[in-house]
């Protein structure tokens, strides 16, 4: 009996992958506007510092596309259905378009879009989606698209195993476990989607809020923060990381977990801005400074993925 082909489009933002890239990534990013010299040295600034040149992060991005259909493949030994994961990116090849077309070439006729971000925004997951769709559409492809899995229960137990390890970490340091400020964390958007009545703060605070109960955290000890936000005129959502470590070191606080819980990989966005700057800050303010590991492709994760994939093709 032939199995029924059901195409998984895994979608993420991108990453450049080498030096010589930044240029048309960002340009990309900017909707056809290159950055200026300046901003263009201060990218590869930041890049070089984080990878010295040389791309593991790109890499993320394969490892997870591939750690899932792993999973996929495991999870339906037997079925009569067979998903077949293809890779389509927002901002670098292969595009989310690239992605849609493959499926097509290949005879996929319906199909599941996921984003490797748990939390739902129009601006975010939904232009993804809704991208997906559109090229879908002209191939005759039916693609449902999953929204968020910000409360999966794996997803939490995952993210929760990250917290404690660190927390521990500082016990054997010599701090006080309950005395440690957890800041969760994401990617700043910005603050206009407040008023379209936007879920993604509600999702992000929801998440942490579930990882923090999970790990026993009191009520005092944890907040939200943002980061990452953007080089731009409008307001973008805050406090932002930075701002909130000297607010917390203001209140007398000496440790510090960052639980970036909006990302789910090793990329710029952690690896510098926590990493490094977030760090850097911490330190001048007399700060110990620890952040959780990434999901990356950890099998949890995938589970994670798979589950909620397979639960919306039912």
């Amino acid at each position: 009996m032939s199995k029924r082909k059901v195409g998984v489009l895994v979608m993420s933002y991108g990453t450049p992958c080498s030096m010589e890239e930044i240029e048309p990534y960002y340009t990309h990013i900017r909707r056809g506007n290159p950055p200026s010299a300046e901003q263009l040295a201060e990218l590869k600034e930041r890049y070089e510092a984080i990878v010295g040149g040389v791309f593991p992060l790109r890499e993320n991005t394969d490892r997870q596309v591939a750690g899932l259909q792993h999973t996929l493949d495991r999870l339906t030994a037997g079925m009569d259905v067979q998903y077949v994961c293809y890779q389509g990116l927002k901002h670098a090849q292969p595009y989310i378009e690239d992605g849609v077309a493959a499926m097509a070439k290949d005879g996929i006729t319906e199909a599941v879009s996921i984003v490797l971000a748990p939390h739902y925004s129009v601006m975010s997951v939904g232009g993804y989606n809704k991208r997906a769709q559109e090229e879908a559409a002209k191939h005759g492809i039916q693609m449902k698209c999953v929204n968020s899995y910000h409360l999966h229960p794996e997803l939490i137990d995952a993210l929760a195993k990250r917290v404690n390890e660190q927390l521990e970490a500082f016990v054997t340091e010599g701090a006080v476990r309950g005395e440690v400020e957890v800041l969760f964390s994401a990617h700043s958007l910005p603050a206009r989607i407040l008023e379209m009545n936007d879920p993604y703060p509600d999702e992000l605070n929801a998440t942490a809020a579930a990882v923090a109960k999970q790990c026993g955290l009191k009520g005092g000890q944890w907040r939200f923060t943002w980061q990452s936000a953007g080089q731009t005129a409008m307001p973008w959502l805050g406090p932002d990381i930075l701002d909130t470590l000297a607010a917390v070191a203001e209140e007398g606080a000496k440790w510090v977990l960052s639980a970036p819980i909006g990302f789910v990989s090793d990329h710029l966005e952690v690896l510098y801005d926590l990493d490094i700057e977030a760090l850097r800050t911490a330190e001048q303010l007399q700060i110990g400074f620890k952040r959780i590991r990434m999901l990356n492709d950890d099998p949890q994760y995938m589970l994670v993925l798979a589950d909620t994939i397979m639960k919306l093709d039912q």
